[in-house]
């Protein structure tokens, strides 16, 4: 594993871990998940630290219970388990509560997409934008890499709302060296400009639509690329201003397309702005993804390949 590849949910532990030792507030709570940086903050802070056992909907419970003495809360466990096995209380405890008081609770999921490729479609998650994002007062954060996972812990401590962070599980490779100049509150960052046709992604599908401008770059075809990492709230005004310049957008997602997800939220900003722009949505069907394979696998399946995108790239850009 080279220097720039590394666990986000680890970066973002340890990140946490420094805070405690300033911040006497900061609670972490676990449904029986661990980490490697996660053993290090047990040790240290064991009176901060709880593992309420494989229990989401407890975890979600006790979490609101604690934010509401003032604390601010990690809660930790896999995606599709916390945001399903424990909708119910995520959506009453927290996103209806939330509307009347302050209430820090920052829900941890990792196992985003197909994180757990080989596990099956038990522990895929591909509904988690589409339900995290209809609820009220929710904030949804999607990171493509580590270092914005490490910048979002200070939002995540100051900004007293629930939260759910979609964390990849496996280690991603940096994408961003520099993020003085990025705002979390924007919610995403144009990575590269290019002509006529942008690809609009979010999580790991980044990294995919960084790999597929340079392909296409090295055939002359100058493609945009934008990525998306607070989905929730969202700077729609801002976004519309810098996409307009695009003719065709395609939106890149390892979620279930219309069906609420980042497509739908780049269709609401065209439809809202009377735009002529495409949209193009990429993602899983609806349907689940029964074969065993690892991540590259399942994307050939589900025609999310590189060589399935490009291939559609040309063909738009031969009909435009």
């Amino acid at each position: 594993m080279t220097a720039d590849v590394k666990t986000i949910r680890d970066i973002f532990i340890e990140e946490i871990y420094r805070r405690m030792y300033d911040n006497d507030e900061i609670l972490f709570l676990s449904a029986d998940f661990g980490a490697p940086k996660l053993d290090i903050l047990r040790e240290k802070f064991p009176d901060r630290f709880v593992n309420v056992g494989i229990a989401e909907q407890n975890l979600v419970n006790v979490a609101t219970g604690l934010a509401l003495e003032g604390y601010c809360i990690f809660a930790y466990a896999i995606a599709p388990f916390l945001t399903m096995r424990a909708y119910e209380q995520i959506r009453v405890n927290l996103s209806l509560q939330a509307q009347i008081r302050d209430l820090n609770v920052n829900l941890i999921g990792v196992g985003a997409g197909l994180s757990y490729d080989v596990s099956g479609p038990t522990h895929h998650c591909l509904e988690d934008l589409s339900i995290m994002r209809t609820l009220p007062n929710m904030v949804v954060f999607s990171p493509s890499d580590w270092m914005l996972a490490h910048k979002f812990v200070e939002y995540s401590i100051d900004v007293k709302k629930p939260k759910y962070l979609r964390f990849d599980g496996k280690p991603v490779s940096q994408i961003y060296q520099n993020l003085n100049d990025i705002s979390i509150d924007t919610g995403f960052f144009e990575l590269h400009e290019g002509k006529t046709i942008c690809l609009i992604s979010t999580g790991n599908m980044t990294h995919k639509a960084i790999n597929i401008a340079k392909r296409c770059a090295d055939e002359g075809i100058s493609i945009g690329v934008i990525d998306v990492f607070l989905l929730k709230p969202f700077k729609e005004r801002i976004f519309y201003e810098i996409i307009k310049k695009y003719d065709i957008v395609i939106s890149l997602e390892e979620g279930f397309i219309n069906k609420g997800g980042l497509d739908s939220l780049i269709s609401t900003i065209l439809d809202s702005n009377n735009s002529d722009i495409r949209l193009f949505r990429m993602g899983f069907d609806d349907k689940y993804v029964f074969e065993i394979g690892n991540r590259d696998y399942l994307h050939k399946l589900c025609s999310l390949d590189d060589d399935c995108i490009i291939v559609k790239i040309k063909k738009l850009i031969k009909e435009f």
